[in-house]
């Protein structure tokens, strides 16, 4: 998701079924909810309550709970298991039509029953809007939906994919009722009606709240009886504040590395919690391959032999992220070091100049460094500032930073006018696949005209056909050698995920996986 945090590693299921899918956990047959009531801050917005056009982490938030998927993710685990569907599975050899049985009794939080007809609404009105701020983009492969009768639902593929369960169990896979949403728009009153374990009742600028839905009908076991969310809007020091006065039970995306570090310290004292989990946020300098700078090999390579992620995420991160050497994180199945094999764990002064004089480039490279200054963390800039620092530090460049705001920056990188620029990446759904094909595929994310035929017309098209996702492991490590040796990103770092809660907030642990959902029914507050 562009843009849309590792420890410890949870552990992480390396097979993707392509057969029968069975049941994990059981039905909530009391979906009530028990006990208080959570009051949540988050410095992110939640851009859209719709889910033909949310693709940022404040909206899939908002949509794992008022909204379910056919498949969902455990907590703690990345294969997809039946959620509105008893049994999914794959009814060919090539991984390219897949069915999936509804449960029985179905319905949506407004009364409303949820059938087949439902499910094919929601992915032909996805894909029919196409959004530009939506998840359509994650579905090139879906070529049709057919429903054979009122509990079955069959995906016809135009090409293999058998990361196909894992995007449908994604916040992309939200089913909305047809009755309630328009087949050719997007819906502008600020509500949802789904079938999640939780109801949305208001949406404004400042809070969402949320009840709990009686008429879910599911895996999640609801331990609260209602959240808010109340959005801070990227100020940090009201979050901190807010949090600490009592205003809100937790905190969660948007405190700086120096206020975690800070509370993690006073804990105690102040009354509150520091949790920690896995993620796979990631974040890359990317280099525009046709920049007249940039776009020199050996530009690239010396910038890669200088980069001191180590002292970044001491100085800059204070220790909340780690340092990352491919383009796939470490815990997800693929992942390798091919950075560090290639370019080392510690700077190289002489390897930097080698690599410039090799490519006939003498005296000082001049660079400028493009960030934008909350959308990718609240520390980008002072980070970009800091790798500005170690390259210029080694008297082989005279680099400097430029900040702008996040509608411009995006224009800007489309119209190719930066040479060097940060992107953070929150995955769609746990596998390799997500932090290659977005990235390399056509039409990809980055808008840094790199293509590779290799990668493009071999690795991703025989990775994403693989049903046993552990056999995907030696082309997963050809590319990302391939990207170590182009070089059109420079991975930095993977974050650690974090929640600040007052003492008596229970749940948090079940919230912060590699997953990427955050499950507000496992919060509980005595």
């Amino acid at each position: 998701m562009n843009m849309r945090n590792q420890w410890p590693v949870l552990p992480i299921v390396a097979g993707l079924a392509s057969g029968l899918l069975t049941g994990c956990g059981s039905e909530s047959g009391d979906s009530g909810g028990t006990g208080s009531s959570v009051v949540m801050g988050m410095s992110d917005d939640v851009l859209a309550t719709d889910p033909a056009s949310g693709y940022d982490p404040g909206s899939w938030l908002l949509f794992d709970n008022v909204f379910q998927t056919l498949l969902s993710f455990p907590k703690g685990g990345t294969e997809p298991q039946p959620e509105l569907a008893k049994q999914c599975t794959f009814t060919d050899t090539r991984a390219m039509v897949y069915q999936c049985e509804l449960k029985s009794g179905l319905k949506f939080s407004n009364g409303d029953d949820l059938t087949s007809e439902d499910v094919k609404f929601s992915f032909d009105r996805m894909l029919k809007i196409n959004d530009s701020a939506g998840p359509a983009i994650m579905f090139p492969m879906l070529g049709s939906v057919d429903t054979p009768n009122a509990k079955t639902v069959v995906f016809h593929l135009k090409v293999p994919d058998a990361t196909f369960p894992s995007k449908i169990a994604s916040g992309a896979g939200s089913i909305v009722d047809h009755r309630q949403y328009d087949a050719n728009g997007l819906r502008t009153d600020h509500k949802a009606v789904g079938s999640g374990p939780y109801k949305l009742d208001s949406f404004d600028k400042d809070k969402a709240v949320f009840s709990v839905n009686g008429n879910y009908k599911g895996t999640a076991k609801v331990k609260n009886s209602g959240v808010t969310l109340k959005f801070f809007h990227g100020d940090r020091t009201a979050l901190k504040k807010a949090l600490l006065d009592g205003g809100i039970d937790l905190a969660y995306r948007g405190l700086s590395a120096s206020d975690i570090a800070g509370l993690d310290q006073q804990s105690d004292k102040k009354g509150i919690d520091v949790i920690e989990g896995s993620s796979a946020e990631v974040q890359h300098l990317v280099f525009n391959m046709k920049d007249p700078v940039a776009g020199k090999l050996g530009v690239r390579k010396a910038m890669a032999y200088l980069l001191d992620r180590d002292a970044l995420i001491q100085h800059v991160y204070q220790g909340t992220a780690t340092p990352l050497y491919s383009i796939i994180p470490a815990g997800i199945v693929g992942h390798n070091t091919a950075f560090f094999d290639t370019y080392g764990a510690r700077p190289s002064r002489a390897k930097a100049a080698a690599a410039l004089r090799a490519d006939g480039i003498s005296g000082k490279v001049k660079l400028t460094l493009w960030s934008t200054p909350s959308r990718y963390g609240p520390a980008t800039d002072e980070e970009l500032k800091a790798i500005a620092g170690q390259l210029n530090a080694s008297g082989l460049f005279d680099a400097d930073v430029k900040s702008v705001a996040f509608d411009q920056y995006e224009k800007d990188i489309a119209a190719g006018k930066y040479g060097v620029y940060v992107k953070g990446w929150v995955p769609d759904y746990p596998d390799a696949d997500n932090f290659t094909a977005p990235f390399f595929g056509k039409d990809n994310v980055l808008d840094n005209n790199y293509s590779n035929a290799t990668i493009t017309g071999s690795l991703i098209p025989r990775t994403a056909a693989q049903s046993d996702r552990a056999a995907t492991d030696t082309d997963f490590g050809r590319l990302q050698d391939l990207v170590a040796a182009e070089l059109p990103v420079l991975p930095v770092w993977q974050a650690k995920q974090y929640a600040v809660a007052r003492d008596g907030v229970y749940g948090l642990e079940y919230c912060l996986d590699a997953s990427t959902v955050f499950r507000f029914w496992e919060l509980s507050k005595s």
